[in-house]
């Protein structure tokens, strides 16, 4: 059996369609099993280990050699988890014998061609990881594991364990990760500023920012240092995503807002603090570590979580609920890095 994954979007939902993977894997141990990401997810591949052959669409005029090779290959099925044009058109491409995408697609009178099963689309009312493993009930699939799993290359642990040994961080520093490709999912800069410098320096644990080199998340962890009374190790738009990854793993906790780190860390067990504002934590919240959910100006961490919930804006967080879940997270013991 020879099996096509397609997906185009962010490196967060590429996280969140591992389970899929995984679960494809374990029904059918001798299949052939192929995945398709976008260049901007593409350093996340060596960490899935499910996949047999990894295919990056650029979006260019190079994907020709691409289109040559998904062509030939012969596919079984090909799930398509993105719904875009492009991965429509890599779906009809594909020539396989079962082309499965979700029935929104139905609403695309040229794109649905290129597909002859829909799974009902459940995105209002399921977890994102739960939507994704619903696209394998043709495959006879059901009820598969939610549990996210990486297996992150010794060379990322390594460059990890060179900058924790380089920058002195001992065995409880803290990554903070602020940034994103939505503005909009930005908390205040002075508040991340007000956090850090909450913890009194003396057998206070390290702190780490990280991001990406974008000029605009360049820019918010520059305004977030501007606010500073202490220095602290900025490490964005220095380190890969798995040598993030492999920090992350080794970090006591992990503050950030709903971003890729926030499912690495979920992946890895790392406790983490996540602070939602304008997406809604019923689909994208982490399920599986440790994690203190805070959104809008409610005063207590979330616990019940509705496909309705309201979008809030991230201002409403205040500085003193993410010191709080922070503080209740360092009270709890610290788990073993694997």
């Amino acid at each position: 059996m020879k099996i096509l994954f397609i997906q185009l979007k962010r490196i967060g939902d590429l996280i969140l369609t591992v389970p899929a993977i995984a679960a494809a894997r374990h029904h059918f141990p001798a299949a052939e099993i192929s995945l398709i990401v976008t260049h901007g997810s593409r350093e996340l591949l060596p960490a899935i280990p499910w996949v047999d052959r990894t295919f990056v669409a650029r979006g260019r005029v190079s994907d020709v050699l691409l289109w040559s090779r998904i062509g030939m290959s012969k596919f079984d099925y090909c799930l398509d988890f993105s719904r875009t044009d492009r991965s429509a058109f890599l779906t009809l491409l594909s020539g396989a014998k079962n082309r499965i995408t979700y029935d929104t697609v139905r609403r695309e009178p040229i794109r649905q061609l290129s597909y002859n099963q829909f799974i009902p689309s459940k995105v209002q009312s399921t977890h994102t990881v739960d939507y994704h493993l619903a696209l394998l009930a043709p495959l006879g699939v059901h009820d598969a594991s939610g549990e996210i799993h990486l297996a992150l290359p010794a060379a990322a642990q390594a460059r990890a364990t060179e900058i924790i040994s380089a920058q002195q961080l001992g065995d409880s520093f803290i990554v903070l990760h602020p940034g994103s490709a939505r503005p909009e999912k930005f908390w205040e800069a002075n508040r991340w500023a007000e956090v850090i410098d909450a913890f009194p320096k003396n057998n206070a644990p390290h702190f780490v920012i990280t991001g990406s080199s974008s000029a605009m998340e360049q820019t918010h962890i520059a305004l977030i240092k501007s606010h500073l009374r202490h220095p602290i190790i900025d490490l964005s738009g220095q380190i890969d995503l798995l040598t993030l990854a492999a920090l992350i793993q080794r970090a006591r906790m992990l503050v950030t807002i709903d971003s890729a780190p926030m499912h690495l860390a979920a992946a890895l067990g790392t406790p983490q603090v996540a602070l939602f504002g304008p997406t809604n934590p019923f689909h994208w919240r982490p399920r599986s570590s440790p994690a203190i959910v805070l959104q809008g100006d409610n005063p207590e961490p979330l616990r019940d979580f509705t496909p309705r919930q309201t979008p809030a804006a991230m201002k409403d967080i205040s500085t003193a609920r993410v010191i709080d879940a922070m503080q209740s997270l360092l009270s709890a013991p610290s788990a073993p890095v694997s």
